[in-house]
């Protein structure tokens, strides 16, 4: 009956219309209902509905309610997650952390900020080579062995005859290789979390105080 087909196309409506936004279950089961009544009180009496067909109605529209609810738990663990990772990020206000970057800072007597290396897979020889503002050459690293993952360096500011360099910055390189093979290898530098904003959807940024653009809480690749 025509009823029936109205029933059926409204409820496939509102399948559709609750994959794409987060409708009103009770609006929606109160719709349903009334077009069953009156389907009830006008169908054939020689040719009533069929249970199945009850049945298969009122599954859509539980259905139809079982998505709405599972919207609204993923929505609020997302919102949960978004907090959490806030206050994560606030956490780590004031604390040093090492992101992709090549640079090293020296400062009075030789002191410098530490670096890091990263790589994804192990390498039998890991060479690290630093250079001045002018990209010469100040210090080379005897080759050594390095396991996957970050590992954190500190150069004590000297040449390789022993003298203090001046104060100022300095880049990192790095090569590995691994059976005779190259490897890609991530320098990494060292900056200290000055303060935390959100981006345009919520999530947490960390201000690392001029030394980078701020980055996400995946950018950090080790607390120090």
């Amino acid at each position: 009956m025509a009823v029936t087909n109205v029933i059926d196309s409204g409820v496939t409506s509102a399948l559709n219309a609750t994959a794409s936004t987060s409708s009103n279950s009770a609006d929606l089961q109160d719709s349903f209902m009334t077009l069953l009544v009156a389907q009830l009180q006008n169908q054939d009496p020689m040719n009533p509905m069929e249970n199945a067909e009850m049945t298969s109605q009122l599954a859509q529209i539980n259905t139809v309610s079982g998505i709405e609810s599972l919207n609204e738990t993923l929505a609020g663990i997302n919102g949960q997650l978004d907090t959490s990772q806030v206050l994560q990020a606030a956490d780590m206000i004031g604390k040093g952390v090492l992101v992709d970057g090549e640079r090293v800072l020296v400062g009075e007597e030789g002191v410098t900020t530490p670096f890091g290396v990263e790589l994804p897979q192990a390498a039998d020889e890991v060479r690290i080579t630093i250079r001045n503002a002018a990209g010469e050459v100040v210090r080379t690293f005897e080759p050594f062995s390095m396991d996957a993952g970050v590992e954190s360096f500190t150069w004590d500011g000297t040449t390789n005859d022993g003298t203090v360099v001046a104060e100022g910055s300095y880049s990192v390189s790095v090569s590995a290789t691994a059976d005779g093979d190259s490897i890609v290898a991530t320098t990494l530098n060292y900056a200290l979390v000055s303060g935390v904003s959100l981006d345009a959807n919520g999530a947490p940024l960390l201000d690392l105080g001029g030394i980078s653009d701020p980055v996400d809480l995946d950018d950090i690749r080790q607390i120090l």
